[in-house]
């Protein structure tokens, strides 16, 4: 089942959601669809415009958003005078929450990625009245597990790439978070040390994580490497703002979610497997569906991923 054919925006705009900022959002397929709301990873890569294409345009309302400091929103994560203390996971739902009354939706499906996938969940889980269904891949639930596992933990599947990772940083840097620690030279005054951890990050992500090539091109533009390195470092040195503790939160309310329909697509392949947490997530979740996906690795690219999350969104249309 491939993906649905190309379509364009029939409306967009910049919403003004307080703070300075605005974020970029945009409108496609049937205005009198079901809504649905796709949300990209990183946090900080932006919305593909692939996205609009995991959704039937004839029975969907399909909207996409760029969040705060990522894509066309602005001001951009990439400006170092950008404030990203007023960036963090309850702004996001707060932003979620404005477009929802701006476009005059009462609840839509939402579709996550990755990152996206930890937002939507914790949308649902604080704001359940507002989501009707889930379909959600390369599964993450922002825990500081997962944050040590792909920083620290992979070193030792990647040691090569892993040496170069821990050399871009001061030696009393190399003890704790490594995220947060690469934080700090991307919010340093100096634009040289910026450059360098920023490019020292996404080597490391290129390293570890398998993608196609259009996705490794956009680190080659430096202000997507900058924003993009700035705000994943930014979320995953602070616990992606959402409470300490190995376990976190997202998990340990699992059972919030119950009475929200919802389909976990998840590769095979993918290293966030190693800690388990998409079967126990599904497992405290009632009414979840999971599909595995052989020798799929992490995000929505591959062909057997496209297939599962696109017949959960034909599925879902016809209310099933």
């Amino acid at each position: 089942m491939p993906l649905y054919p190309e379509t364009e925006p029939y409306d967009h705009g910049m919403l003004d959601v307080g703070d300075g900022n605005r974020v970029y959002w945009e409108a496609c397929g049937n205005p009198d669809g079901k809504p649905a709301l796709m949300l990209h990873g990183g946090p900080g890569s932006g919305c593909a415009p692939s996205f609009r294409r995991f959704c039937d345009p004839a029975k969907y309302r399909i909207v996409l958003l760029d969040q705060r400091g990522s894509g066309r929103s602005t001001p951009h994560a990439s400006d170092p005078a950008t404030d990203m203390s007023v960036n963090t996971t309850a702004h996001l739902i707060g932003d979620l929450e404005a477009l929802r009354a701006h476009l005059g939706v009462d609840r839509w499906l939402v579709w996550g990625v990755s990152w996206g996938s930890v937002l939507g969940l914790r949308y649902a889980q604080t704001r359940p009245h507002a989501v009707s269904e889930l379909v959600l891949t390369g599964v993450a639930t922002g825990s500081d597990a997962e944050v040590a596992l792909l920083t620290r933990g992979l070193g030792r599947i990647f040691p090569e790439a892993f040496d170069r990772f821990l050399a871009g940083l001061p030696g009393h840097g190399r003890a704790g978070n490594l995220a947060a620690a690469y934080n700090r030279l991307i919010e340093s005054s100096d634009p040289g040390v910026r450059e360098r951890a920023a490019r020292a990050w996404t080597d490391w992500e290129t390293a570890t994580v398998p993608a196609p090539p259009r996705s490794v091109e956009r680190y080659e533009d430096p202000v997507f490497r900058m924003g993009f390195a700035r705000t994943v470092t930014h979320y995953w040195g602070n616990g992606h703002f959402l409470g300490d503790g190995d376990e976190g939160v997202v998990l340990r309310d699992a059972p919030l979610l119950d009475g929200v329909p919802g389909t976990l697509v998840q590769g095979s392949l993918d290293f966030g497997n190693l800690l388990g947490i998409v079967w126990r997530l599904h497992q405290a979740w009632p009414g979840s569906e999971l599909v595995v996906v052989d020798d799929a690795g992490h995000g929505a690219g591959a062909a057997g991923t496209v297939e599962a999350l696109i017949a959960a969104t034909d599925r879902y249309a016809a209310g099933v």
